[in-house]
């Protein structure tokens, strides 16, 4: 596949550690799409359930890979979610992995609730 004019970026990590803020200020800063995977998924019914544990959506990967393929090759998207392997390689141009130490993630974590 040639290489595309505009790119396709994954913004990945643990829970709170900023993904879709940055993949927000990102988009509104570079006028790239941003997709978070999560609310997506949901809004098209690409999941597999609900984890009664972690209380959300399960994700259901092929689903969401096919739904983006037709769009994807043409480059201009950010997406955000925790994970990125399940996306063919020849689709995203870059992975931007970010971390966060622990006591200012659990804090985070802590004042969303997610704890």
């Amino acid at each position: 596949m040639a290489r595309r004019e505009i790119p396709n970026l994954i913004v990945c990590g643990t829970p709170g550690t900023g993904k879709t803020s940055l993949a927000h200020k990102l988009a509104s800063q570079s006028g790239l799409k941003h997709i978070d995977l999560s609310k997506y998924a949901v809004e098209h019914n690409l999941v597999d359930g609900w984890d009664e544990v972690l209380n959300c959506a399960v994700l259901d990967e092929d689903k969401v890979v096919d739904h983006l393929e037709s769009c994807l090759p043409d480059g201009g998207y950010i997406l955000d979610y925790h994970g990125c392997d399940f996306f063919p390689q020849e689709l995203i141009d870059t992975v931007v992995v970010l971390r966060t130490e622990n006591s200012v993630l659990y804090d985070r974590l802590k004042a969303r609730c997610d704890l």
